[in-house]
């Protein structure tokens, strides 16, 4: 792994049952994160997902993308524009810096409106661990 370094990118179908389900798992029971006609009578088009959600998908990636052995460090994120049922996320990643067994890596999640998430992942690659 090098500085600029690109991750592939990882597309999610942004469904009604994938908000709903992240929401109830991280025990968000925000209406607007289940209920379409309360969201829209908050002035949103539809129920939105939330971003323990996100962040949870950000790791994922990550993790998917960097093997069994990549511990995160630390995950700091910022949304954008919500993602709501229909449409998909691709999450890209580029390696920023490296510090022996340590990577900072960019992270940006877009649908079809706009960057979703933007952030960085502090993850560590941990050495493959031998036969018990």
């Amino acid at each position: 792994m090098n500085v600029g370094d690109t991750l592939a990118p990882l597309e999610i179908p942004v469904t009604r049952t994938l908000i709903v389900a992240g929401a109830i798992a991280s025990r968000d029971y925000q209406d607007v994160h289940h209920d379409a006609e309360l969201a829209r009578a908050k002035g949103s088009p539809d129920i939105f997902m939330n971003i323990l959600t996100t962040n949870g998908l950000v790791g994922r990636y990550i993790t998917d993308r960097l093997g069994p052995y990549a511990v995160l460090r630390k995950v700091a994120i910022r949304l954008g524009a919500p993602n709501y049922p229909g449409d998909t996320m691709t999450l890209s990643g580029t390696v920023t810096a490296l510090d022996g067994n340590t990577a900072e890596i960019r992270v940006t999640g877009a649908n079809g409106i706009g960057h979703h998430v933007t952030g960085t992942v502090t993850v560590t690659l941990a050495a493959e661990e031998g036969p018990a």
